[in-house]
């Protein structure tokens, strides 16, 4: 096992990685732009370095200057964590070519599926069945026409190098293809580098279901089953979980034996997913392959108790993985929601500020995996994810119903948040019966925004309000009490009994 490890990366997957490391008694380095000198993920790791200001591109994408800190550290291997430098060939080869260990797959497998035209050419080959297509950039509105009108509308035009749902477009009718297409390849030039769009045919009310992978370099390749990850707005997942309602125990052995094949035939290490579309009949379709630790790696971990992260490590320090895959039948059900700083009431824009206030859900079946502590700054530098939270249960409703409990218990003052939104998810009746697909919450999103939050969520806002004003009338001192009991302030308190009768009135 390595002595010390660098995590290329920020917020809660920094910190995941850090305490995965931790428990395995590896050191650990965390790099930071200047945004982010007193953030959580520095102060928990071993060492510290400074790599660039605050945009992405001049610290956290800037490979050289990573690289370089794990050699003047002394760190033995990088671990890129999800998004920033994670999926990109060229880093994996340096850091290789540094001596350095990348935890993740190997440069050229990356390669072989970071293009979803490649990984898309590489599933056909491994008869894995992928939705009906072209395995080509296309050239221009009169080629896609031509394509369109072999598979029929509507039509899906995806950026070949993306992801999250840049560079996409459905398109219903030919006059709206030129435009489609134009505004697709723009963006995937602005977001990617990379102008290449190819069409799909849209397949109407989906699912979409992946499988979490995980091989070594002693030639196992198992899959971990499949995690649901319909609910999204954008093609932006926003609640996950494991198992999925959809999928019967015949079905998940289809698909992982069909991302297993893909993965094999890209000559895959490490952790990775495939993911897929899954229609009404049953019959599911190849996306992608996502080369990376998947930001909703936590409900298969709970799920299948297997720590992937602490995997990671191993496989990449040339462990074998001992278990088989019939030890890896999903236990109860997981469900994951992402707490983003955004404001759902107003087209899900971002906020912005300090966090005044953070109370962290706790009890049986919760876990919180987050970026942030009271006192943070919430910028626009970076993604808005704060935090996950995740839960455990026996079954689906249970699941439900301790996700709505720990919504209700989480408070975050200071910036708009999606914790709201998600309760009104946990309480709409069609999620519940997990009557769902990747069109459901684009439907659903107006009705959900129209309803008021339970009164137990207007009761916390008010009791975290009145402890701030407390605070604030109380003076520095008093607040640095507070905020070390918080967590445990006596209800007997006069304002605190105020702010419980405003509102419930």
């Amino acid at each position: 096992m390595f002595d010390k490890v660098l995590v290329a990366n920020r917020g809660e997957i920094a910190l995941r990685v850090i305490r995965a490391c931790r428990e395995m008694g590896v050191r650990t380095v965390a790099v930071y732009s200047e945004a982010d000198a007193h953030a959580p993920h520095v102060r928990e790791a071993d060492e510290a370095i400074l790599i660039g200001p605050a945009p992405s591109r001049e610290s956290y994408l800037k490979g050289d200057a990573i690289i370089a800190a794990a050699l003047r550290t002394g760190a033995q291997a990088i671990h890129p964590g999800y998004g920033f430098l994670s999926e990109r060939e060229w880093f994996a080869r340096a850091v290789r070519d540094a001596g350095l260990v990348f935890i993740g797959p190997p440069a050229e497998a990356i390669a072989a599926v970071g293009s979803k035209t490649a990984a898309r050419s590489l599933a056909i080959s491994a008869g894995t069945p992928v939705v009906p297509g072209t395995t080509s950039a296309l050239r221009d509105a009169d080629e896609a026409a031509d394509v369109a009108a072999q598979f029929g509308y509507p039509v899906l035009l995806k950026a070949a190098a993306g992801g999250g749902g840049k560079g996409m477009r459905i398109v219903h009718r030919r006059e709206e293809l030129a435009d489609a297409l134009a505004a697709a390849k723009r963006e995937a030039k602005s977001s990617f580098g990379d102008d290449a769009v190819y069409v799909e045919k849209y397949i109407v009310g989906p699912r979409h279901v992946e499988i979490q992978l995980l091989g070594d370099t002693h030639g196992t390749m198992l899959h971990l089953g499949e995690r649901e990850c319909s609910v999204q707005r954008r093609h932006q997942k926003m609640i996950e979980e494991a198992p999925s309602v959809a999928v019967t125990p015949e079905l998940r052995a289809r698909m992982g034996a069909a991302a297993v094949a893909a993965a094999r035939a890209a000559g895959y290490v490490n952790a990775g997913t495939c993911e897929f579309l899954l229609d009404a009949g049953g019959d599911f379709y190849f996306l992608e392959m996502n080369t990376r630790i998947q930001v909703e790696h936590p409900v298969t971990e709970l799920v299948t108790g297997v720590d992937l992260v602490q995997w990671q490590l191993r496989i990449a320090a040339g462990e074998a993985l001992p278990f088989h895959q019939e030890d890896l039948d999903p236990s109860g059900w997981a469900m994951e929601c992402r707490i983003t700083s955004e404001d759902p009431a107003n087209n899900f824009l971002p906020s912005t500020g300090r966090v005044q206030y953070l109370h962290v859900p706790s009890g049986p079946g919760i876990r919180w995996d987050g970026g942030i502590e009271t006192g943070s700054e919430i910028s626009l530098f970076y993604d808005p994810m704060l935090a996950k939270l995740i839960v455990w249960a026996p079954t689906r409703a249970a699941a439900i119903a301790r996700m709505h409990r720990a919504l209700l218990e989480l408070t975050i003052e200071g910036v708009d948040t999606s914790r709201d939104f998600h309760l009104r998810v946990m309480e709409d009746a069609e999620f519940r019966s997990g009557d769902i697909s990747i069109q459901w919450l684009e439907r659903r999103l107006a009705s959900l925004l129209s309803v008021q939050p339970p009164r137990e969520a207007v009761l916390r806002a008010a009791i975290a309000a009145a402890l701030l004003a407390e605070r604030e009338r109380s003076g520095p001192q008093r607040a640095r009490r507070g905020a070390e009991s918080s967590a445990v302030t006596s209800t007997t308190s006069p304002w605190l009994q105020a702010a419980r009768l405003d509102a419930i009135q």
